[in-house]
């Protein structure tokens, strides 16, 4: 059992080394959205299962804090409201839950995050088909092989790891990565708590 579970540790301390490969992809990232921020433009997160619980998580460092005591930040997640997910679910089809959302609170400039662990989750794919249309600039935090989600994407960082669980450990450290490079580009002179 202790030869499994170092083998498992081992496996995510090589894909956060491979991760240093996309530092430059994650600075790209984060200057979009500090732009955007600057320009009252808001950040909007999407995903399914624990990618959604991820779009949550990142909203509510966002929106409350990270690191630094500041104001708030404008960004939300599309995963949150059941009576809209599961009225347009009935309605249009679960495809539809995020694009129909995106329908009517996008706007052009504001940034939409997909995160997919397979990268072809199809109701991020029409969100993002709906983001361009709006010009909503897209991007895809997804796995290695990256999916239909990176070829349509703005920007797509896809993590170094496969496995579903794996690549959601790549994606929530990306995220906090981003929150925190937000956080200090934009309140530098803010207390830190």
């Amino acid at each position: 059992m202790d030869k499994y579970i170092n083998t498992q540790i081992d496996e995510v301390i090589d894909n956060l080394a491979e991760l240093k490969n996309s530092v430059g992809t994650i600075q790209q990232i984060a200057n979009i959205c500090i732009e955007a921020i600057q320009n009252r433009h808001k950040i909007i997160f999407c995903g399914n299962g624990g990618s959604a619980a991820q779009s949550q998580h990142l909203v509510a460092e966002l929106v409350g804090r990270y690191k630094l005591e500041r104001p708030a930040i404008n960004a939300l997640s599309l995963t949150v409201d059941t009576s809209n997910l599961t009225a347009i679910g009935n309605d249009y089809g679960y495809d539809k839950v995020f694009s129909r959302q995106l329908e009517g609170i996008g706007q052009t400039g504001d940034i939409l995050f997909g995160l997919s662990t397979s990268g072809n989750s199809q109701n991020i794919v029409s969100a993002f088909e709906t983001a361009q249309e709006k010009e909503i600039i897209t991007i895809a935090l997804v796995g290695k092989k990256g999916g239909r989600m990176k070829e349509i994407a703005d920007f797509a960082l896809s993590v170094p790891a496969e496995t579903s669980a794996h690549v959601q450990e790549l994606h929530i450290t990306v995220g906090h990565i981003l929150c925190d490079l937000i956080e200090k580009a934009l309140y530098k002179i803010t207390r830190q708590q």
